[in-house]
């Protein structure tokens, strides 16, 4: 029986690993934290997308439309919570307008069911919304990402994969017969195949496997407020702004979670370490390795100002996290919200300094490596699993 390492306890590597087990493969996964999700799944807005900002044609675009029928079927037949509620991207000025065309054009043809409304019709969505039109987008949803973890955990349990928590790869070999060796500390793990689902290290766990990836890993805090619990009534749903089609975020926006509260961001600033969920987290090591990629200072020059001094004041500043909420819905006000949280995104970043825009996979003898994953790749997590499958040889 073939074997694979899969490093990464995310819901990629758990995904990855469940599909290999299903095509027989034996499975061993190496998570160096205690828990498993313990990073960007377990940190993220728990929204399943339905596919509709990606380009046509593009891995995002084809994994997040078949991901977002794969992952809900997935979360009801293993007793996970999940809801189809669909959700507005609202035009708040008649600037916007062009976009949000485009926007529907390109879900038409990545074949995500949406259409555009006016402002009366987003009323009875949304009834304290602000818009002069709106994309209704059916197919978005909530889920409880850490659940579907769990529950992937307990399906690889129950076939006898090698689960491991607390096990770092601290260096990785080609096998003296072939394969690959990964030390974590304790012992050897030999596999015909390495899988990297390392996420925020990913790039660093490549190279750790003689790989020069094409991409570095930049790593972005989104940082998240939440509606007190007497303010939850001015919010019905999920409510996103037009998104800048020149930046890979979405842009802050309102979203109704399983348990009924409102959750409200993120926003997009540089993380000053890789896992750095607050501002006093600071990394001399990890700020050194941005520093030294060219990529960061091209990224820089591009959008420091005003877009990343606009991301800064707007983390440090309530009244300016609560006005950009207010463009949505005008009720919102700084008393209204309470920070809740945040989560780190790991871009990839090009040495000219352009932001990877879809998910990037590299391969090498018995290797592949998932170098950039982020949102939407919860949603396609099944379909990725699928793609990185596909890519072992047998």
């Amino acid at each position: 029986m073939q074997r694979a390492i899969v490093i990464g306890g995310g819901i990629i590597g758990l995904a990855v690993a469940w599909e290999l087990t299903r095509r027989g493969t034996a499975v061993t996964v190496l998570e160096k934290e205690n828990r498993w999700a313990a990073h960007q799944t377990g940190h993220n807005s728990n929204v399943v997308h339905a596919g509709l900002y990606y380009k046509p044609g593009s891995a995002k675009a084809r994994l997040s439309v078949a991901g977002n029928r794969s992952i809900v079927d997935f979360a009801r037949a293993n007793g996970v919570r999940v809801e189809v509620c669909g959700k507005l991207v609202v035009a708040t000025e008649e600037a916007e307008l062009p976009a949000l065309h485009v926007l529907a054009e390109r879900a038409e043809a990545n074949g995500v069911p949406a259409r555009l409304i006016g402002p009366a019709e987003a009323h009875d969505y949304e009834p304290e919304v602000s818009c002069v039109r709106a994309l209704r987008v059916d197919s978005t949803g909530i889920i409880d990402f850490p659940g579907v973890c769990d529950a992937l955990v307990r399906l690889l349990t129950e076939r006898g994969a090698d689960l491991r928590l607390g096990t770092p790869a601290l260096a990785i070999r080609p096998g003296r017969t072939g394969g690959v060796e990964v030390a974590t500390g304790g012992e050897v793990v030999r596999a015909d195949a390495l899988v990297n689902c390392a996420g925020l290290h990913s790039d660093r766990v490549a190279r750790l496997a003689g790989i020069t990836p094409r991409a570095r890993i930049v790593p972005f805090r989104g940082e998240y407020y939440e509606l007190r619990p007497e303010r939850r009534g001015l919010v019905r749903g999920l409510i996103y702004p037009v998104p800048d089609p020149s930046l890979p975020f979405l842009g802050v926006h309102l979203t109704r979670m399983l348990d009924g509260s409102v959750h409200a961001g993120p926003n997009a600033v540089l993380a000053l370490r890789r896992e750095g969920y607050r501002w006093r987290d600071i990394s001399p090591a990890d700020l050194a390795d941005v520093a030294r990629f060219p990529g960061s200072w091209r990224l820089a020059r591009r959008y420091a100002y005003p877009t990343g001094v606009d991301e800064v004041l707007r983390s440090l500043s309530r009244r300016r996290f609560a006005a950009s909420l207010a463009r949505l819905v005008p009720a919102i006000g700084p008393g209204d919200i309470v920070r809740h949280g945040s989560g780190v995104r790991a871009q990839a970043l090009l040495p000219d300094g352009s932001l990877v825009d879809d998910f990037l996979i590299e391969t090498a003898p018995h290797q592949v490596h998932v170098l950039n994953a982020p949102s939407p790749a919860a949603t396609s997590a099944l379909e990725i699993a699928k793609a990185v499958a596909d890519r072992i040889p047998v």
